[in-house]
């Protein structure tokens, strides 16, 4: 995959890699992650996206950790989450290793794309109106006030 530029950004061949779990598992899992990678786009580390919670749906069958069942399972509070990586593939490899040691799924469900992903030029932006910090604030401060 080739990558391409505009005036203000260059469009890059990364890896997305998405992952499904329980909202309670993320932090174990992402921790285990940013240990590995940075997570990093600009000037942020950690980047990456959760989904509202949904429901998971599935049934155990024969070899199953749970035993087989007759019953289909539906699970609520399961996130899925995205984040970017390298174009590297041992780093990929260790992430994903990384992700199933950490997840308490037996199955966990982990998914990995290949994909051009916007990178800014750094230009100056201090007069475009578009932008947070020239015209609302800090979503975060301004909720904490």
């Amino acid at each position: 995959m080739t990558g391409f530029e505009t005036s203000s950004v260059a469009m890059v061949p990364i890896r997305l890699l998405t992952f499904q779990a329980p909202a309670e598992d993320v932090d174990r899992i992402m921790d285990a992650v940013v240990a590995i990678v940075p997570l990093a786009m600009g000037p942020y580390d950690s980047n990456a996206y959760q989904s509202s919670p949904g429901t998971e749906r599935y049934r155990p069958l024969e070899g199953a950790a749970a035993g087989a069942e007759s019953e289909l399972r539906k699970r609520p509070g399961v996130v899925e989450v995205c984040f970017e990586l390298p174009d590297a593939q041992d780093v990929t490899e260790r992430v994903i290793e990384a992700i199933f040691q950490a997840h308490s799924y037996q199955e966990p469900v982990i998914r990995l794309q290949t994909i051009l992903s916007s990178r800014s030029k750094g230009l100056d932006d201090g007069k475009n109106p578009n932008r947070w910090w020239n015209s609302r604030g800090d979503w975060k401060k301004a909720a904490s006030a």
